[in-house]
């Protein structure tokens, strides 16, 4: 290959998939120079990005525009390589019609990495049925401060929570035959004061064993085949210039062997924001050392720039080589290097002609002119040529690619209502039988809107908003729709109260607002008034409340969405407070992209309901969950704080994190890590340490039983948690080393026993190596991190042991329902 085609598998040209069917066009973008597609492609090209992302257009007519595209690159260069699709599907495949999952703040709240992996593979299954090859999910990036406005993308403030959820994710799109994009490595989520793409601080230690175990977790147990490098730096190194992250530590020390690709533009922020570059060229070379693969989403720096550099003697062509090597494996992994290869996907009459590689599931040749049998996306009897064209072909095609089935929506309603979260309760829940409410007073800005249940990277927020005319293609029930459904014999009253960031509906300035509906400048509040006396006649009041999604502040949650504080947006709490002082019972319900300090509510409040953009079906979910007709299972991935101003704080902080006495800020949440609610009642009993002592070495087994003492089906999430009382580096109070749920029956038991190898105790010690040392440890079985219900006391004893990546990962979990098989 001529260093033109080397460079051209480098990057990729962000496009549109064309309405019509037609041929992709290139996307012009506010930070990107028009790319002269047809001056690239007689040299290749690496990578399409987001042709389905990128506009409205009708799945079936997408994937035509992408396989004519997909031929187009490959005849126009001389050895016939086709270029890599990827899109984003952080909550479901970002195309129009596409289901729309909740976020994956609400995966870590199911605390059920299987629920996860299926819905995944029903993703991953989506995006290959229409020629799409690699996904940029899932974000693994650990909580350090709720104001961060990408806290929706994350899984949770733990590593262990996020790394198993997040591996399960990646296991189900790479077993669908799609690669997955591990990403922000490394340390984005931890930015000073949760500002976006601000400077990270934090030390070697913070890194080593908070933001990296999720990362090394995945490259460990997934088969994940791509990585994403973050957009900030630490101490000083961007990390699309740390080659001791990206190459060091990733390949070298955890032997991943995919392609390591750029966050958008982030190889040219090496120039721009960061400074460490001169010119594109400077930063292409500091990039392609470091271990960048792929330049995304459009060429700047890894075109011209780079063979500059190389004409200049900046870098060896070598160093070209090795991520030219990486990107052809992992197109050959995909089938698209095989002499017989044709871009027509399942969706268009393909049968699998493209492979999905080392965990991919299809190995299957096709020509275009195959009819396939029934399958699950609706185009049975859809027949696509090499020369498609006719306009009534065209017509015969919309409408024929189903992104959006029944059981897709059907899985996610499981994920919405395994993942809500009920934080408090004083018996008014569920409202069935004869505590069905008459009149329901449903008040806020989240009451009637049909977007409220979306996170930012979901297709109608992202790109669905800037085609205000064009319908959303998904269904998207309202909170009062679902209600509606839900109490057919409740009479529901609506008023929106007050918008979500920073005014009343009416549009009166916020400034001078009291909780009586009054102001202290004279401005009228009439939507406030009118809301309380909605409450007063009501039975029930529930208070619809949360966040906007959005994206660099056209929303209260989403990338560049950050918060000052965690107080709710705009008003929302003086709405709060006027329907309290109302004394009608109030439900406060949240839909909502970060936890929230709630006031009052969160002891005066009837019942609190936390959902976490929960998606297409996410109203009817928490319709169904307030009605008791789906018991909530679904428990707090992020601690909810007490006060909005005691920020940064996570429950996984060391002693001087938490409450003391030399400081008048508390940062103790109104609800911990792991806390959730049900509606029956469990006893947690019969302690059993196998070995109360072991080796550094060795492991514990420990045991316990639970049983649902109360008259409904429910479930408890066992969550273990390990305290190091003295250690030689300071270290959290405690922090989750596993957990496992349980679905019991009224009056049924299950003993759950875990083996807990030592090196689940390691850390990084004081000469940056993991080890694990003798000492007092403590196990504790918890039903949240505020509320641990049993303690095995133990002992590891021997010498300090170092371990490295190969250490054990886990607990293991065994659940007997028989205690007979005991």
């Amino acid at each position: 290959m001529t260093l033109e085609e080397k460079t051209a598998q480098l990057f990729g040209v962000w496009v549109g998939a064309s309405a019509e069917g037609a041929e992709v066009a290139p996307h012009q973008h506010d930070m990107e120079e028009p790319v002269p597609l047809d001056d690239l492609l007689p040299y290749g090209l690496g990578q399409l990005t987001r042709p389905f992302g990128t506009t409205p257009v009708d799945p079936a007519l997408g994937a035509l525009s992408l396989l004519r595209t997909q031929r187009r690159i490959a005849a126009a260069n001389r050895f016939g390589i086709p270029a890599l699709a990827h899109e984003e599907c952080l909550a479901g495949f970002a195309a129009w019609g596409a289901t729309a999952y909740p976020v994956p703040l609400s995966w870590g709240a199911t605390f059920n990495p299987r629920l996860i992996h299926e819905m995944a593979t029903a993703i991953g299954r989506d995006l290959r049925a229409v020629g799409v090859h690699q996904g940029l999910a899932p974000v693994l990036d650990v909580v350090r401060d709720a104001r961060w406005g990408r806290v929706e993308e994350t899984i949770g403030e733990d590593p262990y929570l996020v790394g198993t959820i997040g591996t399960a994710y990646v296991r189900g799109l790479e077993g669908a035959g799609v690669v997955a994009t591990l990403k922000h490595f490394a340390g984005y989520s931890a930015s000073r004061a949760g500002r976006n793409l601000a400077p990270v601080s934090m030390g070697v230690r913070e890194r080593a064993d908070v933001i990296l175990p999720p990362f090394e977790m995945a490259v460990r147990e997934s088969g994940v085949r791509s990585v994403m490098h973050a957009y900030t730096d630490t101490d000083g190194i961007p990390s699309a210039a740390d080659e001791r992250l990206l190459t060091g530590l990733l390949r070298d020390a955890w032997g991943f062997e995919g392609t390591v690709v750029a966050d958008y533009f982030g190889i040219a922020f090496l120039q721009t924001l960061h400074g460490v570059a001169g010119t594109l060229g400077e930063a292409a070379v500091a990039a392609l050392t470091a271990g960048v693969d792929v330049e995304l989403p459009t060429v700047k720096a890894f075109g011209a720039p780079l063979r500059a550099a190389l004409a200049e003697g900046l870098v060896s062509e070598a160093v070209v080589d090795r991520a030219v090597r990486r990107v052809l494996r992992q197109k050959a992994q995909l089938g698209l290097l095989d002499a017989d290869w044709d871009p027509t996907p399942v969706s268009l009459g393909g049968v699998g002609a493209e492979r999905g590689g080392p965990r991919g599931t299809a190995d299957v040749r096709s020509t275009a002119d195959v009819r396939p049998t029934a399958d699950s996306h609706g185009a049975a009897d859809v027949r696509v040529a090499a020369d498609l064209a006719d306009p009534t072909d065209l017509d015969d095609l919309r409408g024929r690619v189903d992104l959006d089935p029944a059981a897709n929506r059907a899985l996610a309603r499981r994920v919405a209502e395994q993942a809500i979260v009920l934080l408090r309760n004083d018996g008014t829940l569920p409202l069935a039988d004869d505590r069905t409410p008459a009149r329901i007073a449903l008040i806020g800005p989240n009451a009637a809107t049909p977007t409220a249940v979306l996170g930012c990277y979901s297709f109608p927020v992202h790109v669905g908003s800037q085609h205000p005319h064009v319908p959303t293609g998904i269904e998207l029930p309202t909170l009062h729709d679902a209600l509606a459904a839900e109490f057919p014999d409740s009479e529901i009253v609506t008023a929106a109260g007050c918008d979500i960031d920073g005014a009343t509906t009416d549009g009166t300035p916020t400034d001078g607002v009291t909780t009586d509906g009054t102001t202290t400048d004279g401005v009228a509040t009439d939507d406030f008034a009118a809301a309380a006396e909605l409450a007063r006649g009501a039975d029930l009041v529930i208070a619809a409340l949360g966040d906007r999604a959005g994206l660099f502040g056209r929303g209260s949650s989403g990338e560049g969405c950050d918060a000052g504080s965690l107080a709710l947006p705009g008003v929302q709490q003086q709405l709060l407070d006027t329907l309290l002082d109302t004394g009608t019972p109030l439900v406060l319900t949240l839909l909502a992209g970060r936890p929230y300090a709630l006031g009052r509510a969160a002891t005066e409040a009837a019942a609190i309901v936390q959902t976490f953009f929960p998606g297409e079906e996410g109203t009817t979910a928490l319709a169904s969950v307030l009605s008791g007709r789906v018991a909530p299972a679904g428990r707090l991935p992020v601690s909810v704080p007490r006060l909005p101003d005691a920020q940064p704080s996570t429950y996984l902080a060391a002693r001087l994190g938490h409450s003391t006495e030399v400081s008048n800020i508390d940062p103790t949440p109104a609800f911990g890590f792991g806390h959730g609610l049900t509606y029956t009642t469990f006893d947690w009993s019969g302690l059993v340490i196998a070995d109360e002592e072991t080796g550094t070495d060795g492991e514990f087994e420990v045991a316990c039983t639970v049983r649902n003492t109360g008259t409904r089906t429910g479930t408890e999430v066992v969550q273990l948690y390990l305290h190091d009382p003295v250690a030689s580096i300071v270290q959290p109070v405690q922090r989750l080393i596993g957990y496992v749920r349980l679905d019991l029956a009224p009056g049924e038991a299950a003993e759950v026993r875990a083996t807990v190898p030592a090196d689940l105790a390691s850390f990084t010690g004081r000469d940056g190596h993991r080890i694990v040392e003798p000492g007092d440890l403590e196990l504790r079985l918890s039903a949240s991190s505020t509320d641990p219900r049993l303690t095995a006391r133990v002992r590891l004893t021997g010498p300090a042991r170092t371990v490295d990546h190969g250490r054990r990962l886990h607990a293991d979990f065994r659940v007997f329902r028989d205690f007979s098989d005991v």
